[in-house]
């Protein structure tokens, strides 16, 4: 399947900016399911200083605003091929070694709520246990948009019952983890069967299974990836996958627009 993907992302403030720069993860990668047939990334109000390889491999293009706008437009759009591996991802890959996917974090530290979702689970055959678990995660936490905080960890959702894509990759990582198994956070790209216009990019979580290599689980929508699914930036939580994230001085009264048209040619 190929997609066309166009993404903008447009900060106006109420008053000028004196510096800004911002860290960039738009770009998807060729991978054994994925093949980039092009892409690129524009900005007005600003300009892109450089692009870096992060320790995840995500492409990271670090964007400057120019002195004194009000407006900024970070727009990235491209085309990219799908090949269908339900939801195998394959071997690790460096720099960051295996290990480090072990490692809990403040937003997937596990807590009274994740050994609870854990209560009489049996790990021993990953891959049935993590698929259990994806569907236990989607039963605890009802999917409603706007009923979560984007600061929420995986315990936050789980207390409250409720929350995005964003809490159920959190509280699959968690869980995961816990287990002993290493787990990632994924931020990209979804075609929706309903509309081709969204205001945010989409989350999952990917675990390592011994045989098969990294394995994808959309808790949301209670599937492993297909060729609907793009993928852009991976890390221990949002954070390191984030679309975008920085620093900025002054530029007081911000409002952010996103646009994401994801659409079959």
């Amino acid at each position: 399947m190929r997609l066309t993907i166009h993404h903008t992302t447009r900060y106006r403030f109420a008053e000028p900016v004196t510096f800004a720069l911002q860290q960039v993860r738009k770009t998807p990668k060729s991978t054994a399911q994925q093949t980039v047939v092009d892409w690129q990334t524009n900005v007005q109000g600003g300009r892109k200083e450089l692009s870096f390889e992060d320790h995840h491999n995500n492409t990271v293009e670090l964007v400057s605003m120019d002195r004194g706008v009000v407006e900024l437009d970070i727009v990235s759009d491209g085309t990219v091929d799908l090949t269908e591996t339900h939801g195998v991802v394959g071997p690790h890959r460096g720099p960051a070694p295996l290990w480090l996917y072990l490692r809990s974090t403040d937003r997937t530290e596990a807590g009274p709520g994740v050994r609870d979702l854990l209560r009489g689970m049996d790990a021993d055959q990953p891959l049935p246990a993590l698929h259990e678990l994806s569907e236990r995660i989607r039963d605890r936490i009802a999917y409603e948009i706007g009923a979560s905080e984007s600061s929420w960890g995986a315990e936050e959702a789980i207390a409250a019952g409720r929350g995005v894509c964003q809490d159920h990759a959190h509280a699959f990582l968690a869980c995961a983890r816990r287990l002993g198994i290493p787990a990632r956070y994924v931020s990209g790209y979804l075609m929706l069967d309903d509309r081709t216009t969204q205001d945010a990019m989409h989350a999952w979580a990917e675990a390592h299974v011994e045989g098969l290599g990294w394995v994808g689980f959309d808790v949301s929508n209670g599937i492993s990836p297909d060729t609907r699914y793009v993928r852009v930036a991976t890390g221990l939580d949002y954070s390191d996958a984030a679309p975008v994230s920085g620093t900025r001085v002054g530029g007081a009264g911000e409002v952010l627009e996103v646009r994401i048209d994801v659409a079959q040619q």
